[in-house]
């Protein structure tokens, strides 16, 4: 089945106006909250669908709005919908009941914390982001699982959300939602090392791209990646390291050490980014020459060996600029000292 449709969200003083779907038994929207709307009828603009469907189901005539989406809504279960997605900042009338559920105003970001589609959280991310008129496609299980996305015919990154003991809860989300909510997700890191005279190893840093989306322009791990929604922490390993550093490994020559978790917070771009992560932690000591090396241009500015202990106290003293958790590098200055019995000083 195939509809269209329009979906509104009336913002006041910092609130939606919310539609708690509860009415309906056969509804593919039952229990959840979303913005007012509803199907075109006859020979319908978006423009006409959507001044009349608030009207009919809150009272309110509107007289400021915009026309900032189409959200393609593909359900899994045999509903296809096609979605002109509107906010409205400007109305006028008096309310009146609604016969789809009961309306609340609700603070804007409480409203992340309803029961709504993970997809909708896309949306409403772009939103808060004033992003231009734009095109997502959302799918799902026949569920409320998120499957899929794409924004403007791109694909968008999807993470298993884990729980504390690295477990996945069945919740998939996308990218930008996960580091704004700080939900904890699965990384992988890939330490390139190679023996050394002075402390006995040199680690391989990258810096990290300009455009990235936290840490712009500092250095990093060998390479590291998010572990896509149903892939795995050693398969999603070899991937990167291929596509990030043109570097073709072999699954046995990476050496799991163990599971870091890291987490922090900071504003790039004038946007609050929350990092959790649990890192499925490898060592990489096969010979590697930089002159070889084929980096992606959008994720590495450059890479450089750089002798571990000096590694080791320029990240402690802040004098390198990186984005490298210490307790995980003590962490591989650890097993490298118990692998080859070099003496690497342990920090406490």
């Amino acid at each position: 089945m195939t509809g269209l449709s329009t979906l509104c969200y009336i913002e006041k003083d910092g609130k939606y106006l919310m539609l708690h779907r509860t009415v309906k038994k056969n509804d593919v929207n039952k229990d959840k909250w979303i913005g007012v709307g509803g199907h075109f009828e006859a020979d319908e603009s978006p423009e006409e669908c959507v001044l009349r469907e608030v009207k009919e189901e809150t009272g309110y005539t509107l007289t400021s709005y915009r026309y900032r989406g189409i959200v393609t809504f593909v359900s899994g279960n045999g509903v296809t919908e096609y979605m002109s997605l509107f906010t409205a900042d400007g109305f006028e009338g008096e309310p009146v009941p609604c016969d789809e559920g009961e309306l609340e105003w609700v603070d804007i970001e409480k409203v992340w914390k309803l029961n709504i589609w993970e997809g909708d959280k896309i949306f409403f991310r772009l939103l808060d982001e004033n992003q231009d008129f734009f095109s997502l496609k959302l799918v799902y299980d026949g569920q409320d699982k998120l499957v899929d996305a794409a924004l403007n015919g791109e694909s968008m990154e999807l993470f298993d959300i884990l729980n504390p003991d690295g477990s996945k809860t069945g919740i998939v989300r996308e990218r930008g939602v996960a580091h704004r909510e700080g939900s904890l997700h699965g990384t992988v890191h890939m330490w390139i090392v190679r023996e050394n005279e002075e402390s006995g190893y040199d680690v391989l840093l990258q810096k990290r791209s300009a455009c990235k989306d936290s840490n712009p322009g500092c250095y990093d791990i060998s390479s590291a990646s998010h572990i896509m929604a149903g892939d795995e922490p050693l398969p999603a390993a070899v991937r990167e390291m291929e596509e990030e550093l043109g570097l073709t490994v072999k699954a046995e020559d990476l050496t799991f050490i163990g599971v870091h978790h890291g987490a922090f917070e900071a504003e790039f771009y004038g946007k609050m980014f929350r990092d959790n992560e649990l890192s499925s932690v490898y060592l990489y000591t096969e010979p590697v020459e930089i002159k070889d090396l084929t980096l992606q241009e959008s994720e590495v500015e450059e890479v450089i060996w750089m002798d571990y202990e000096e590694c080791r106290k320029q990240v402690e003293s802040g004098e390198l600029a990186n984005c490298i958790y210490l307790d995980e590098f003590r962490m591989v200055g650890e097993y490298l000292q118990s692998r080859s019995g070099q003496r690497i000083e342990r920090l406490t």
